[in-house]
């Protein structure tokens, strides 16, 4: 009966931290077999870009960030795709007047 503690241990480890990782990781895996070129993508480093070249059987990738810069970067770099329509999280800052700016009538 000693080994029943043990044993629910390690089944509540791995249906709670194994199985996700390596489910996580297989997706992964898949995304970056099926990169193609126009893909907008994100870096490990937070680089977005397009990608515009793909090396035949290589592990390297061209993304262009900007008009005019290109930036050669391993496959295995590539955290995630975004999605063409997705907008940064950044809001732009409002203005608030103060108390100088404001007239008295």
């Amino acid at each position: 009966m000693q080994m029943a503690p043990l044993v629910l241990i390690f089944v509540v480890f791995y249906v709670l931290v194994i199985r996700p990782q390596s489910k996580k990781a297989k997706e992964l895996q898949n995304l970056l077999k099926e990169l193609k070129k126009g893909d907008d993508v994100v870096t490990q480093g937070g680089v977005i870009g397009r990608i515009t070249g793909i090396k035949d059987g290589g592990d390297e990738v061209t993304l262009q960030v900007q008009e005019g810069v290109r930036l050669r970067v391993l496959r295995s770099a590539i955290t995630g795709l975004r999605k063409a329509g997705e907008k940064s999280a950044e809001k732009p800052v409002e203005k608030s007047e103060s108390p100088k700016d404001v007239k008295a009538s």
